[in-house]
């Protein structure tokens, strides 16, 4: 269970202090989150709230560890006089969110309460791994998804579910989702990728591609195109329902989970794990298609030299000759036996 935002916001209060021009650190012991020592402070001068976490010295390596940073605050290695221990410091920025940071800190503390078999060196890793998921949210500004984004994921998540019933294993699917991470595909499986595309149109499957590399061969071979398509019922799924479902075929494999929410987390998810409240979708078709030639499309071989860039859009329902079963595309990608 998370703890208490009151936790973190009292001790910060009360440790206030705009006016004090002596540098160092001021901080409040809390409650430890599986043996990492956890104090609320302020460095001054500057006074900015910070997460300070103690780790046995030898837990932190002194060199190569990558530390991430994001719009609204910093990480720091410090050697904070506290208890004998290596502290990492989650510290806002000045202006940045107060609301947006206390949020971070108490999900940040409450992932590490949830790792009570892990060694020092692991609740390292697991920490920096959860603030680089808020470092991804905060890049994208905190804004909810928009209607197209949100179908778009959808379908994505459909997809992956449809993977996973096909028997392909969890970690080439999690790890081959990478359209979070602006690939010209949105999978990368075995020798090849397919791009997903979703639409709630109940009339032909309008398809809006957009780049010139997304239907290109030469990019990924084997390439399919997948068209998943819904109906907006109330007894449909909402994009967290679909989170929640690939989240449960997981079990026992805490890096998957993490590889998963650091995806969601590019596209604007909150680690925290905040229920969205968007539309609900039912599955009602999905169909692959084979890209090679003949398949509608431009690439940059096929558009006239000097130009670099498109988009444009196929009407799926016209192109049957093209279609593939689940099966045989996927052992096409040798990712089935």
């Amino acid at each position: 269970m998370a703890r208490k935002i009151e936790e973190f916001t009292i001790a910060w209060s009360a440790l206030s202090d705009p006016e004090r021009d002596i540098g160092g650190w001021q901080a409040i012991a809390l409650q430890p989150a599986s043996g990492v020592l956890i104090k609320a402070a302020r460095q001054h001068p500057g006074n900015e709230e910070s997460l300070l976490a103690g780790f046995l010295p030898d837990a932190i390596p002194s060199s190569s560890l990558s530390l991430p940073e994001g719009k609204g605050f910093r990480v720091t290695v410090t050697d904070a006089p506290f208890d004998g221990r290596t502290w990492i410091a989650l510290s806002r920025k000045e202006g940045a969110s107060p609301e947006l940071f206390t949020e971070m800190v108490r999900d940040v503390v409450a992932c590490l309460d949830g790792c009570t078999s892990l060694a020092q060196g692991q609740l390292v890793h697991v920490m920096l791994q959860r603030v680089r998921m808020w470092q991804h949210f905060m890049a994208k500004g905190g804004m909810p998804l928009d209607r197209e984004k949100e179908l778009g994921l959808a379908g994505e998540l459909a997809f992956l579910l449809c993977l996973l019933d096909a028997g392909v294993e969890p970690d080439a699917v999690i790890e081959g989702w990478v359209g979070p991470e602006d690939a010209p595909q949105d999978f990368v499986l075995g020798t090849g990728a397919i791009e997903v595309k979703s639409s709630i149109s109940s009339a032909g499957f309008p398809a809006r591609i957009g780049s010139l590399e997304q239907l290109d061969d030469k990019v990924a071979s084997p390439l399919f195109l997948a068209a998943i398509r819904f109906a907006q019922t109330e007894a449909g799924q909402s994009v967290s329902d679909l989170i929640d479902g690939v989240e449960q075929r997981l079990p026992g494999r805490q890096d998957l989970l993490d590889h998963f929410r650091l995806s969601l987390s590019r596209l604007g998810i909150r680690p925290s794990g905040e229920r969205l409240s968007g539309r609900r979708f039912s599955l009602t078709g999905r169909m692959l298609y084979r890209v090679d030639d003949g398949f509608p499309r431009l690439t940059p071989a096929l558009v006239p030299q000097g130009v670099t860039g498109c988009a444009y859009d196929i009407e799926l329902t016209h192109q049957k000759q093209f279609e593939i079963g689940m099966k045989e595309a996927l052992l096409n990608l040798g990712v089935l036996q």
